[in-house]
């Protein structure tokens, strides 16, 4: 399971983030996940439950907001959301296709406690 690895990698540069901030903690972590980026969100968030127990994530609620695959012909120049996991275009059938979005995971937003009355949220670049 490389959500494991995925999620240290995750929790590890939201602690980078808060410490940045002189956050006391991290109370939402919010990400983009591509559906074609190999990861299992709920793999994903049970990993991320598991590990956030030792870190500044340990009260982090874990948003995943699933990006499906958008790619543009090279032939048509055509832009198309697909539904399905094909790189064929759906109005030419070329599969001469250039993949834009969803095969990555992104970290997009982290909600963070500075003290007792601060809070702050911070756009992952």
């Amino acid at each position: 399971m490389h959500e494991y690895s995925i999620v240290s990698a995750l929790i590890e540069q939201c602690e980078q983030y808060a410490k940045a901030e002189q956050a006391m903690r991290v109370t939402r972590v919010d990400i983009k996940l591509g559906v074609m980026s190999g990861v299992e969100p709920s793999l994903l968030k049970t990993a991320f439950d598991t590990f956030k127990l030792d870190s500044l994530c340990q009260q982090a609620e874990l948003n995943i907001r699933l990006q499906p695959l958008v790619i543009q012909c090279l032939d048509c120049q055509h832009e198309s959301v697909l539904t399905e996991r094909s790189v064929l275009c759906p109005v030419c059938s070329s599969y001469r296709t250039h993949v834009i979005d969803g095969e990555d995971m992104l970290l997009m937003q982290l909600e963070m406690e500075q003290g007792e009355a601060e809070s702050a949220m911070a756009n992952a670049p």
